[in-house]
Order: structure tokens, then C-alpha cells, then sequence
């Protein structure tokens, strides 16, 4: 399906968890062979859960000896923190929906993922299935299963671009002069804010803000390649000083929303991939483009804000969980997830596989043809450390202005060197 697939995924707010059983108390106890009952957490996303709970109907139908039982994962600060405690008290999962791949390389490295690639068929069925996911492997092995991707792209209110004088349905906004220049008549217009990021402090917000154009502006390179950080370039600082202008303008606040923006209608655009959709489906009415590029490139590659499935050391029944992981991510499962939610399956000719749905779907061609060109971020050591310090030297510089863009820039790849060099 994707042209190219750098990376492993980005680690998401709502985590979709499938698990089985463990035998309380330390992982590594289960076996490729074992068969029996495991249970599965899911998300508190609606329409994830309702795709898990049909998944698990089906599969228990036909496997009364290997029951898959599901709950939603428990309560936490966020899904990352506890599936780490799970792993530290050897009751984590079996399987793992939703897992953003950055946190991959923390859990096998804590010994708390299973080597996919070690069940018959394991790694095969991954790329049959995927594609170019080589860069999803961890030490050369498949810890996680390339599952599900949500593609960034710059979704905005028809209505009020209409009213600026944009025409809705050719914005014409591809280069950075342009998107300005659009910004500023929204604004103009009598809107709030042409745009508007996070600009809180959680290490995965550049996600949605500074790396999509990045990764568009450099044709995919990742924040880090080969051990050593990219960003401290000319790219990097024509994407920073872009960001800059818009916070410099006030063309986006630089404080948090108190409501969703986009329904109350105080911003025009927001970054989002096809999950977002559903969410706006009765109050606005969204058009899609690609994100900007300083020279209005066609097809731009974006951030693919893809998930992975993992299974977890401490499963005893590690025979089911496999059967279970191919089960719910077959052709028909995939297509499921699709008609469920909306996000983009990580399988091979997805417009092809899924033509009738794309067709009754027009609102998500867009995003299925974006998902032929999206990057993603790099599955390196000390991952979720070396966002946050990015995060906090962009957010100094180019959202409240106490430093230079330069000096974010050196101080964040030096940080981000060292974190990836322990």
C-alpha cells in the first residue's frame, strides 16, 4: 500500500489493546504452542471498540476452546504508561492494537515484547500483508504487526474559507507563501485563528504541527536516521520559521483551545488524519489538502500516524494470540476496520482491495491516496525522551519566542544525539 514506510508509528492517545492471559506474575512463561482462553483490553475510541467486539464475536463463534474475552484497557495518565506497568508486574498482554511503535523499542529492550517473526509463517505474513515494513523491525526482528495508519493532512471548514474568499474546492495553498497568504485572509475575515496546533508541551505533539512538514519538505527523512538527528538543517529551519510566522501573526494562538475549534468555528484548518472525519460529519462541512511545502510540490510525503499490534512476552497462550493477531487482521477484518472507522488498513493495493468502500466513501479517497506517500517516526532508543526534548526546544522557540531557531535547533539535535547514543 505505502510508497514508502520508514518508521515505526506514532504512539497514540487511545490505544486499542487486545491481550491474553498471563500467568501472574513474570512474563516469558507462555509458549508458541500454547492454545486457550486470553483476554483483550480495547480502546474507548467508539468505533474501535465496536470493531474489536465484532472481531471477538466472530473468532469465539468458532473457537469455544479458545475464548478471546474483551475489556477496555484500564485507566491511566495514557495507554504507554500502563502496558509499561503491565510489563514491569508481568500481567501484560497478549496482543497490543494501537501501539505506536515508538514505544516499541523501550518494551523489547524492558524484554516485554515477543518476536513475531519467530512464529511460523510470522514474518512472511507481515510483509505479505504490508509491504515495505522493514523499517518497522526492531534488531532485525518483527516486534509489532504494521497495522493501521492515519495519514496528516490539513483538514478545513469549507464555509469559512468561502467567506475569506478561498474557493473550497481548489484552495490553492500548496507553497508557504500561499498557505500564508490564505491564513491571513481567514484571519482577515473575521476567524479567530486561520489554524490551530496544540501548543501544549506532550512529546507527541510535533506530530501534528512541525513533522508532517518536515517530512513533506525533505521527501520523508525522519527526525533521525543512522543513529544521528536530521532536523538541524536548512529544511529543518525553513519548516520552524514557517511555523514561526504563523505564532508571530497571531494567525494561531499560542495558548490551548478550551472547546474543539474546529465545531465552534474559532479555527479554519486543523492538521488530522481520516479519524477526525466522523467527528465533524454533523457540524462542518471539511475539505482535505495536502500539507504545504515551501515550493507546492505535488504528493507530498506526510506523517503516516500509523499503529502496530505487538504481543507480549507474558501471554501464556501464545498460539491463540497469533492465530487471533492473523485473524482480526485478515482481508476481511481489515476491510471491517475500515467500514468501522474509517482509518487506513497497512496492507497492500488498499484502493483496489477496498474499491466499493471508496466509492460509497469519497470524503476518504483522499487520505487513501495520501497513504501512498507518508513517513513515519523512527523506532530508536530513548524515543519518547528525545520527542519531549524536541518538544520543549520548539515550543521555547518558534510557539513563545524566548529563543532563536537556531539555537532550538543545535540544542534539540544535540539532546536528541545524545539520548540516542546510551
Amino acid at each position: 500500500m505505502k510508497k514508502k514506510i520508514r518508521a515505526a508509528a506514532l504512539l497514540g492517545a487511545a490505544a486499542l489493546v487486545v491481550t491474553g492471559c498471563s500467568a501472574g506474575g513474570g512474563g516469558g512463561e507462555g509458549s508458541a504452542d500454547s492454545t486457550g482462553p486470553i483476554d483483550i483490553w480495547l480502546s474507548n475510541n467508539e468505533q474501535e471498540v465496536a470493531w474489536g467486539t465484532a472481531v471477538v464475536d466472530a473468532w469465539n463463534a468458532e473457537h469455544p476452546d479458545e475464548k478471546v474475552n474483551a475489556q477496555e484497557i484500564p485507566a491511566g495518565s495514557s495507554s504507554e504508561e500502563a502496558i509499561t506497568a503491565a510489563i514491569t508486574a508481568g500481567t501484560a498482554p497478549c496482543l497490543v492494537y494501537n501501539v505506536a511503535p515508538a514505544a516499541v523499542s523501550g518494551w523489547v529492550k524492558q524484554g516485554g515484547l515477543f518476536d513475531l517473526s519467530t512464529m511460523e509463517g510470522g514474518g512472511d505474513y507481515i510483509t505479505d500483508r504490508g509491504g515495505e515494513v522493514d523499517s518497522y523491525a526492531t534488531d532485525g526482528s518483527f516486534y509489532q504487526l504494521p497495522w493501521k495508519s492515519n495519514p496528516v493532512m490539513v483538514m478545513y471548514n469549507k464555509a469559512l474559507f468561502q467567506a475569506a474568499g478561498i474557493d473550497p474546492e481548489d484552495p490553492q495553498m500548496a507553497t508557504y507563501d500561499e498557505f500564508l497568504e490564505g491564513s491571513r485572509a481567514i484571519v482577515a475575515s473575521g476567524v479567530q485563528s486561520a489554524i490551530w496546533p496544540a501548543p501544549t508541551s506532550e512529546f507527541y505533539q510535533p506530530w501534528f504541527d512541525f513533522y508532517p512538514l518536515y517530512l513533506a519538505e525533505t521527501d520523508g527523512t525522519m527526525l533521525v536516521e543512522d543513529g544521528k538527528s536530521t532536523f538541524d538543517s536548512d529544511a529543518g529551519s525553513e519548516v520552524a520559521e514557517f511555523w514561526k510566522t504563523f505564532y508571530d501573526e497571531k494567525l494561531a494562538p499560542n495558548e490551548a483551545s478550551t472547546d474543539d475549534a474546529m465545531s465552534a468555528g474559532t479555527t479554519a484548518m486543523q492538521l488530522a488524519g481520516p479519524w477526525a472525519i466522523p467527528s465533524y460529519a454533523d457540524t462542518v462541512d471539511v475539505g482535505f489538502m495536502p500539507v504545504p511545502t515551501s515550493d507546492g510540490r505535488e504528493n507530498p510525503t506526510t506523517f503516516a500516524d500509523s499503529k502496530s499490534v505487538s504481543m507480549f512476552t507474558a501471554c501464556e497462550n501464545q498460539g491463540t494470540a497469533w492465530e487471533f493477531l492473523k485473524f482480526s487482521t485478515s482481508v476481511e477484518s481489515d476491510g471491517q476496520l475500515l467500514e468501522a472507522t474509517g482509518q487506513m488498513p497497512m496492507r497492500t493495493d488498499l484502493t483496489g482491495t477496498y474499491a466499493d468502500y471508496f466509492d460509497a466513501n469519497p470524503n476518504y479517497v483522499a487520505f487513501a491516496e495520501q497513504a501512498e506517500a507518508t513517513a513515519d517516526v523512527p523506532s530508536i532508543p530513548n524515543s519518547v525522551e528525545a520527542w519531549q526534548a524536541f518538544r520543549d526546544e520548539y515550543s521555547a522557540s518558534v510557539i513563545f519566542g524566548k529563543e532563536s531557531i537556531g539555537d532550538f535547533l543545535k540544542t534539540a539535535a544535540t539532546k536528541i544525539d545524545d539520548l540516542v547514543a546510551e
